[in-house]
């Protein structure tokens, strides 16, 4: 049994401008370390799927930048989603291509933008996953234990055992601080969007779950992912299919994960000099700077007496804003 992978790259990561650009979003930015993300999305596959088994999703305009940045994924691999249609649609294609190659394959569902903290137990996570996609035969997520009371990410209450894993009771999405902190205490996990399936089960429950892909079936059967992706609803695919199927699972995956959904994140995520700060480029720090990012493309920053601030030039641009404001800032590009 064949195991592929799917990537999914689109996304403009706006909460990562000025760095982050429609051109250059944040999954083919070095934010965690020297290499893009989506790089070492890919590296982090090496001996559990080879490079010609993984496709990945992504923008029309950002194929040619997505092949500079992995050049050992066949470019017939890269699959340019023909609108922005959410991860239902774009999992329901790649899954239905990878059924026209390898009918019995399984498949792997990853994003391009995390941060992963131990590859091997990562591997070692996704492969259980497969193993009970497989004896199971049920569509299979990976949740990880909190570490924080985070409110923006969505939580998995696992229920009943299930062979080697267990069935999934309920999701929880983006909880109040004291929800978090409760589902944290009774054994929530979070859901990372790392899924496993046979790509069979996943079409069939698709077929008979996710209605807002109903219009668009016949067209992408007969071949035509414009005319699919024209057809459906966007949605993402856990609210579309594993918040109604009733053959899922989860098994809990003991790598650190984050999802770096804002400047904040890289506070979490890179090495903090001794007063909590975060520099990449040409930076000089007083040395009454606290807990900030200070992150230049180019040009030299000298930053005094802040704190808890992200400060970022690049492209030209500049932004200076309090740690905490991502979604003030999403505003504001959309503004831009």
């Amino acid at each position: 049994m064949s195991t592929w992978a799917a990537i999914l790259a689109g996304g403009s990561g706006t909460r990562f401008w000025p760095l982050s650009t429609a051109e250059r979003p944040k999954q083919l930015l070095p934010l965690t370390g020297d290499r893009p993300l989506l790089a070492q999305a890919v590296a982090r596959l090496h001996g559990l799927v080879p490079p010609e088994r993984i496709i990945i999703l992504t923008g029309p305009f950002l194929v040619d930048r997505v092949a500079a940045v992995v050049p050992e994924v066949p470019p017939a691999n890269i699959f340019a989603e023909p609108r922005a249609a959410s991860t239902a649609p774009a999992l329901a294609w790649a899954a239905h291509w990878i059924s026209k190659h390898d009918p019995g394959g399984q498949m792997l569902s990853l994003h391009a933008d995390w941060a992963v903290g131990d590859d091997t137990a990562f591997r070692a996570a996704a492969t259980h996953a497969l193993g009970v996609a497989a004896e199971e035969d049920v569509l299979v997520t990976v949740g990880v234990k909190p570490s924080r009371n985070e409110t923006g990410y969505g939580y998995i209450v696992p229920g009943k055992p299930l062979g080697s894993a267990r069935r999934v009771r309920r999701f929880v999405e983006k909880p109040s601080p004291a929800r978090a902190a409760l589902l944290r205490r009774r054994g929530a996990l979070w859901n990372t969007g790392l899924f496993a399936w046979g790509v069979a089960r996943f079409l069939g429950e698709a077929g008979a779950y996710a209605h807002e892909l109903s219009a668009g079936w016949p067209a992408l059967n007969a071949g035509d992912a414009p005319r699919f992706f024209a057809a459906v609803t966007p949605i993402a695919v856990d609210i579309a299919l594993l918040e109604r199927t009733a053959r899922l699972a989860v098994v809990t995956g003991t790598f650190p994960w984050d999802d770096i959904g804002s400047w904040d994140a890289l506070l979490r995520i890179r090495k903090c000099d001794a007063r909590g700060n975060v520099t990449v480029g040409n930076v000089t720090l007083g040395d009454d700077v606290r807990r900030s990012v200070v992150w230049s493309e180019n040009e030299q920053i000298a930053v005094v007496g802040v704190e808890d601030m992200i400060v970022v030039r690049a492209n030209g641009r500049t932004l200076v804003m309090p740690t905490g404001r991502a979604e003030r800032l999403k505003a504001l590009v959309q503004s831009l």
